[in-house]
């Protein structure tokens, strides 16, 4: 077998496990969507397919790390490919955390439904981050797709934006659990849901970082925003 043929199926084998990541994360899409319309319309229908999703995430994460695994073993890629096929497996375990997340806030609303709570409390910022949210991991997908560390340099910056609703949230349930204290079940019901979000946006940052080290070959993981923007545009 010619070196070219080897090479070929080499590439052919990282093109068909960065297509892989990029299914999950669109089904990973789908049901954070879908957990928020579950939330903005009490709708159990909704809340249990995006619970019965849960277990496709958890089989495509356990068959792509597998495949990143096989590849390794039988290709012994260095440089960029190896980080490539590691920041893979970090990236499905990052988006098979967020289809958690989107699980919790399905679960969340069952439970408030089934507790009878009314919409007593704004979610405002509930749902603005979690508009946020589905935008900021669309845009890490496709970043990871084209490689693209402009972008994801913006993303880093952007999930900042989302921990900020957040924390006001957080502000203006404590005012008004302190006002009502007949309101503090449902009020943490939905603080945990608010929690999910910021932590589908923690998520979403998280892959873009992967981005910056396969391109760059630097961890930029932990490191300041400023700096993390300078190594992209380096």
């Amino acid at each position: 077998m010619s070196d070219k043929h080897l090479s070929s199926q080499f590439d052919a084998d990282l093109n068909l496990a960065s297509s892989k990541v990029l299914e999950m994360g669109g089904l990973v899409e789908s049901q954070i969507v879908n957990a928020m319309i579950a939330l903005n319309n009490f709708d159990l229908d909704m809340c249990e397919q995006v619970i019965a999703a849960e277990d496709r995430l958890n089989q495509m994460e356990v068959e792509i790390d597998e495949e990143c695994s096989n590849i390794i073993a039988r290709r012994q890629p260095a440089a960029r490919d190896l980080r490539l096929l590691i920041a893979i497996s970090k990236t499905i375990t990052n988006l098979e955390r967020a289809g958690d997340e989107a699980e919790k806030i399905a679960k969340r609303t069952k439970r408030l439904m089934e507790d009878g709570a009314s919409r007593q409390i704004n979610i405002a910022e509930i749902k603005l981050s979690g508009e946020m949210a589905v935008s900021i991991l669309r845009r890490a997908l496709d970043a990871f797709a084209r490689l693209d560390t402009v972008a994801a340099a913006q993303i880093v910056r952007d999930d900042k934006a989302i921990d900020e609703e957040f924390r006001a949230f957080v502000r203006k349930l404590i005012s008004y659990m302190t006002e009502d204290p007949r309101s503090i079940s449902v009020g943490l019901d939905f603080l945990f849901i608010a929690k999910a979000i910021e932590r589908i946006g923690d998520h979403a940052k998280n892959i873009a970082e992967f981005i910056i080290y396969i391109v760059k070959g630097t961890d930029v993981r932990h490191k300041s925003r400023d700096a993390l923007e300078r190594e992209a545009l380096s």
